[in-house]
């Protein structure tokens, strides 16, 4: 299950994990100064036990395409403005084995792609959780360059091809939404 961060509480949360997580594997802290949503990825319990963050992506002045070409790829450069950037990607290390925590985040992510009309996410994957995407969770995506070190570990560019996801929910069986209710629905449950 995931939720957008929506109050202070939530994002000191969210804050809590992917730090937690990047300071365990040896990687730089880097504070977003503008995020399009970030997720909490939830326990059956509520518990907090990842992340997800996505940020703009500005074809001309994104950092992000210091460490790859994505301002080059044909499909960044015409889907004008339907881009965006997925990170802290997170997930707790005791949260880790259990793959529903996993297509949360990708729920989330999808999610995000969907309200938002965006065609592609980029990102760069550690090469072992991009295997797992591909593998395990079928990820439409493609490398955008080869393996480099960045911050702390080698890292893969890839370009996901979010609109192909929602676009054919039905292929992906891990697929989640949330259960969104309405006001009156929300008073009622209380």
């Amino acid at each position: 299950m995931f939720k957008e961060v929506e109050n202070e509480l939530e994002l000191a949360m969210f804050n809590g994990i992917w730090t937690t997580v990047w300071r365990e594997k040896g990687y730089e802290l880097e504070f977003a100064d503008h995020a399009l949503d970030k997720y909490l990825i939830l326990t059956t319990e509520g518990y907090g036990g990842g992340t997800a963050e996505i940020k703009p992506y500005d074809i001309a002045l994104s950092p992000i395409n210091e460490i790859a070409p994505f301002h080059d790829h044909p499909k960044v450069q015409s889907a004008a403005g339907a881009v965006a950037e997925i990170d802290k990607i997170a997930l707790l290390k005791m949260y880790r084995s259990k793959g529903t925590m996993l297509s949360d985040i990708l729920s989330a992510a999808v999610y995000c792609a969907e309200k938002r009309e965006m065609k592609y996410f980029v990102s760069l994957l550690e090469p072992v959780f991009l295997r797992a995407l591909r593998i395990t969770f079928k990820v439409p995506l493609e490398k955008v360059g080869e393996k480099v070190f960045y911050k702390g570990d080698y890292v893969v560019p890839v370009l996901f091809h979010m609109e192909d996801i929602y676009r054919h929910k039905e292929n992906y069986d891990w697929l989640s939404y949330p259960t969104l209710l309405t006001f009156e629905e929300r008073v009622n449950v209380r």
